[in-house]
């Protein structure tokens, strides 16, 4: 804040307001989730429409707009939009001919898709007004969450986004079974004096609203960077040989957490010819069951114990494929192992952990202390113990045997 210009953030945008009255926005890098890297900036294939920008909205609206007028918009620059009736602000966020492929992307038809206007450049007017719209989204959550209440519904009001033009807000909210809303839109119209609009999102949707850290102590994904949610099974765990504990597998929403899948795809990749976990092993000892496997090492531990994990042996894929064949012509292998395999990464072999107590001087915090008389006189009091005690063991050692 200055004496002679007003900061103002918005939407992920710097909003700078002088005192003739004049308001310039110009995109923060990096401060919203929403931003979109356009690698075929500067290329333009002629088959493709040049005239139509994506706008970014708050949380994961997006839309796509029709520029009829061919105003030069590139991305960042803050447009007002029509919408029915009104019209809202938002933020362009792509040009060119990516646009086409994100509307391919997200099962969007460029060519049946109607397409409402970019009306113009937002003026210092249409941003004021945005930002005082802004400013009531936090109070009109706080009032309607109580008129919820209120009329005693099950559901929960996540976030509130005012349009440009004061006029409309969606009431993004929450909900396990279906909810008549009729009446809490009458008495919130009522009260508010504006267009109420009702959608519903998920659990994963509200974490992204709200943010917070996650267990990894980083922000979460949803609310840092992630905007497509793809569904979490319970195998996506499984696959990646985690043990299955709700608590730990969930996220801040209760859902699996996202980042389940991040590497899924090359845990699938590195197990595709392993065996079954449930798979036995016949020998002439006994049956070998299955404990648990280390997928990139490419090793399976068996023991003859289905309910013990003592006495493991680790075993290669390649060698417990070739106990299956053999077990499949009814023949039982003498042994787990055998010398043409030898696994990698003994499982008999224990972590090794070396101890740092003991390396350093239990005097080394000594040497620092300059003129302090108590610190020297007590580091030469100890060393002259032990000399004393080194040269009582270097004469007894000597002294001959009788």
């Amino acid at each position: 804040m200055t004496d002679t210009a007003e900061m103002l953030y918005t939407r992920g945008c710097k909003c700078q307001r002088e005192e003739g009255g004049e308001t310039t926005c110009k995109q923060v890098e990096s401060c919203q989730k929403l931003a979109t890297f356009d690698w075929l900036k500067g290329l333009h294939n002629s088959a493709l429409p040049s005239n139509i920008v994506e706008v970014r909205f708050k949380n994961t609206r997006k839309g796509y707009y029709l520029n009829a007028t061919g105003v030069p918009l590139e991305k960042g620059d803050v447009v007002a939009v029509e919408v029915s009736p009104g019209h809202d602000i938002g933020i362009v966020s792509l040009t060119g001919d990516l646009v086409y492929f994100q509307m391919l992307r997200n099962s969007v038809r460029p060519e049946g898709y109607e397409y409402k206007k970019v009306y113009r450049k937002a003026k210092a007017s249409d941003i004021d007004k945005w930002s005082e719209a802004i400013a009531q989204e936090n109070s009109l959550m706080v009032r309607s969450r109580k008129i919820v209440a209120s009329l005693g519904l099950s559901m929960k009001i996540g976030d509130v986004e005012m349009h440009g033009d004061k006029t409309k807000a969606i009431f993004y909210y929450i909900a396990d079974e279906r909810v008549d809303f009729r009446e809490l839109i009458k008495v919130m119209a009522d009260e508010f004096k504006i267009r109420i609009e009702m959608r519903q999102i998920g659990a994963r949707q509200e974490a992204g609203c709200i943010g917070g850290i996650a267990s990894c102590g980083r922000e979460l994904c949803c609310s840092q960077w992630l905007c497509h949610f793809a569904s979490v099974p319970t195998n996506a765990a499984r696959d990646q040989d985690i043990a299955i504990n709700q608590q730990k597998l969930a996220g801040q929403c209760g859902k699996l957490k996202c980042c389940l899948n991040y590497e899924l795809s090359v845990y699938l990749d590195a197990q595709k010819d392993f065996p079954k976990n449930n798979a036995t092993l016949e020998t002439i000892d006994g049956t070998a069951y299955h404990h648990k496997t280390d997928i990139f090492k490419r090793l399976m531990w068996y023991n003859f114990d289905k309910f013990s994990i003592e006495n493991l042996v680790a075993l290669p894929v390649d060698r417990v494929i070739e106990i299956l064949e053999q077990n499949k012509q009814g023949v039982k292998v003498d042994a787990l192992l055998s010398e043409k395999y030898t696994p990698k990464g003994s499982s008999a072999r224990e972590p090794e952990f070396k101890s740092a107590v003991g390396e350093d001087s239990i005097t080394r915090f000594d040497r620092g202390h300059g003129d302090n008389r108590h610190y020297k006189n007590k580091h030469r009091g100890h060393q002259r113990s032990v000399d004393k005690r080194n040269n009582g063991k270097q004469r007894s050692s000597n002294t001959p045997k009788a």
